[in-house]
């Protein structure tokens, strides 16, 4: 039987409401999807983190122990970005082997650990932390397609991951583009070469992930990532209860499926009484376009969020079209955190004010190599545009990085915002919202964050991790 690996308070909100789901609304259901039969669950990290102090002004961490708490027989995991952890650019070393060991006492029990550019160089910190504590770790590749995404690439990665003692293998499918016919030929080359167990990771973005996990699992996969529906398919992963029905008999896991659809019913009251706001057409419906602009699920919810809370969703195809050019001059990074935001916030500023008139920073760092390096070569025309003769690095970016986690300890203490060693983590990941959640949460006045369109005119923010871009156009009649 094949095991599942449930998303439904991780990815499948991060993909179809823009990671808005409350801690509150989680813990209604806990110990019921804890009696459900899963293999795992994913409740952290991934943009969770971001958006919990951000947006719903939630201490993260205590998501996680609330969590824990209730779910006891199920094993639960986070999605950690290798040596950019929950975050949008590197930290140290220290920061990432503190964040792994906190996380793992918190009731984090499995680590799936990705890089956005392939770049084993940037999980290693992390994998061996996690391993030395004692936790199972995925070593994840971030699936993609394009001329240099072949099956030598993949397997050339999987390599690097066994050498550093991975439990499995996980392929992380992030824009649902993973046919079913490669899925079937990558599970068995694995499998074969490895005898790994092997997890795959699909959005029903595209339409093919039912299809993509029939195939994986009659070659061999051994877990499969699925949501409860209704929060589920469009831009997150396929509903379980479509993926239970529809695998071999021989294949299909023991689970109370009347509890799925007890805790089903309870996501459709809650989507329609308190998230419809975040649920958009664009997000719910089978985009077959995602096979050119190659979208992942989390960043397609955010972007269309975005540009609705901007009144500027009419510049979204725009965008769309943008986003494979600018792909194709970085290099043709995977567009998964944090080269979506990347590459999706320069194509969305590219299109506001013309190609490459306004870089970001992030953008420029990218091209210097402070995230590691990109599967091809970067257009030479960005590269200099972006940082001019500047020569960019090729060491291992964290190598060139200096602790932080002793400053950032100093900075809260004379503040007067640290209450717990958790806090360190949260402030050296992201400075700017972590004190202004520290100092509301001092205050005693956090709140979610109240979210309005001004209609009156555009004022276009753009998020990138602390920074933000706001920039206003000028409407021409």
């Amino acid at each position: 039987m094949v095991g599942i690996i449930d998303t439904t308070f991780r990815d499948a909100h991060q993909s179809l409401i823009a990671t808005r789901l409350s801690t509150e609304d989680m813990i209604k259901i806990a110990e019921k999807m804890d009696s459900v039969g899963f293999y795992s669950m994913e409740v952290w990290g991934g943009a969770t983190f971001d958006v919990a102090i951000r947006y719903l002004r939630e201490d993260p961490w205590e998501r996680l122990r609330s969590l824990r708490d209730l779910i006891k027989r199920t094993k639960l995991q986070m999605l950690l970005r290798g040596q950019n952890v929950v975050g949008y650019r590197h930290y140290p070393d220290d920061v990432v082997k503190k964040f792994v060991e906190l996380s793992y006492k918190n009731g984090i029990d499995i680590f799936r650990v990705f890089d956005a550019l392939n770049d084993v160089r940037n999980m290693k910190i992390a994998i061996r932390k996690a391993k030395e504590i004692g936790a199972e770790v995925q070593g994840a590749i971030s699936y993609t397609t394009g001329r240099v995404f072949t099956l030598d690439y993949y397997l050339n990665l999987v390599d690097s991951l066994i050498a550093l003692d991975v439990d499995y293998i996980t392929i992380k499918d992030m824009a649902g583009l993973l046919t079913p016919p490669m899925a079937g030929m990558l599970v068995s080359e694995i499998k074969a070469r490895y005898g790994v167990p092997v997890n795959v990771h699909t959005h029903s973005t595209s339409g093919m992930a039912v299809a993509t996990y029939y195939e994986s699992v009659k070659a061999g996969a051994d877990y499969v990532d699925t949501a409860i529906s209704p929060l589920a398919f469009g831009t997150a992963q396929p509903g379980i209860q479509i993926v239970h029905a529809t695998l071999p008999q021989d294949f299909r896991p023991d689970l109370n499926m009347s509890l799925v659809y007890e805790i089903g019913d309870y996501l459709r009251t809650l989507l329609e009484e308190k998230y419809s706001k975040y649920l958009h057409r664009e997000a719910l419906v089978v985009n077959p376009d995602v096979l050119r602009h190659q979208i992942p699920g989390g960043m397609f919810s955010n972007l269309l969020n975005q540009l609705r809370e901007m009144d500027a969703i009419d510049r979204l195809q725009e965008v769309l079209e943008e986003i494979p050019k600018v792909r194709e001059d970085l290099g043709f990074p995977p567009l998964v955190t944090p080269t979506s935001q990347i590459v999706g916030t320069q194509a969305v500023l590219n299109v506001l004010f013309g190609r490459y008139k306004k870089i970001t920073n992030e953008t420029k760092n990218y091209v210097r190599g402070l995230y590691g390096k990109p599967p091809a070569p970067i257009s030479e025309h960005v590269r200099k545009l972006a940082i001019g003769d500047e020569a960019p690095i090729d060491a291992r970016p964290g190598d060139l990085l200096d602790p932080a986690l002793d400053k950032c300890r100093d900075d809260l203490q004379k503040a007067g915002f640290l209450e717990k060693e958790e806090d360190v983590l949260t402030y050296c990941l992201f400075p700017q919202i972590a004190r202004e959640f520290f100092e509301l949460r001092k205050r005693g006045e956090l709140k979610p964050v109240e979210e309005k369109r001004d209609l009156k005119g555009r004022l276009y923010r753009i998020y990138l991790g602390d920074e933000v871009y706001e920039v206003g156009v000028e409407e021409v009649h």
